[in-house]
């Protein structure tokens, strides 16, 4: 839905990995390593979102990171612009495009066994300090929940901390008032599937 928005497949991968990373530079041959495009599309597409005023450049070489030596050749870098008008309404937006999603999300995570309980957090629902982005309650395909998790940290540009435990030991740590377990109930966060009764 986001790609028949923005017009751009490119544009709105980019547009979530700056929004879900917005104090990281990046350089253009990264960017397109890191989410498999196009050098030109890439480019193209951070020229528009600078113009537009979204992304801030630089070419201050102090900046770069890791891949320093590779970015000689590439001295430009990028930044979200925090100073941006539609900011937080960008934000929000990709937020809510996870749960205009949900139905999907539901069907795969359905499919990978006996699911009681799936909670998004964290990056999912613009709450970083959260101890975990996801966690999945019961008995699953640890292989099938491992590419689902590796396809959001593709789509979302980075890591994804989640967390997998079985029905007994949840209610056995909820019993207990475990830390972890009311700081993902209590705080915001989006429940896609939930079969206890005590909902």
């Amino acid at each position: 839905m986001l790609d028949q928005l923005f017009g751009s497949k490119t544009r709105v991968l980019l547009l979530r990995l700056f929004l879900n990373n917005p104090e990281k530079y990046y350089f253009v041959r990264e960017l397109a390593r890191n989410l498999d495009i196009h050098l030109n599309s890439v480019r193209r597409e951070l020229e528009n979102l600078e113009n537009i005023g979204i992304l801030n450049s630089c070419d201050h070489p102090e900046i770069a990171q890791e891949e320093e030596t590779e970015a000689k050749d590439n001295k430009k870098y990028y930044r979200l612009n925090s100073q941006f008008v539609f900011i937080e309404e960008l934000r929000s937006l990709f937020i809510k495009s996870h749960v205009i999603m949900e139905q999907a999300l539901i069907d795969k995570v359905e499919k990978m066994g006996e699911v009681n309980l799936f909670l998004l957090s964290g990056v999912f629902v613009g709450r970083e300090e959260a101890p975990a982005d996801l966690l999945l309650v019961g008995t699953v395909n640890k292989q099938k929940l491992s590419k689902l998790v590796a396809n959001f940290e593709k789509e979302l540009g980075r890591s994804v901390n989640y967390a997998v435990m079985s029905k007994q030991d949840f209610l056995y740590r909820r019993g207990m008032t475990d830390r972890f377990i009311f700081d993902l109930l209590e705080n915001k966060n989006l429940i896609l599937i939930n079969r206890f009764k005590d909902k």
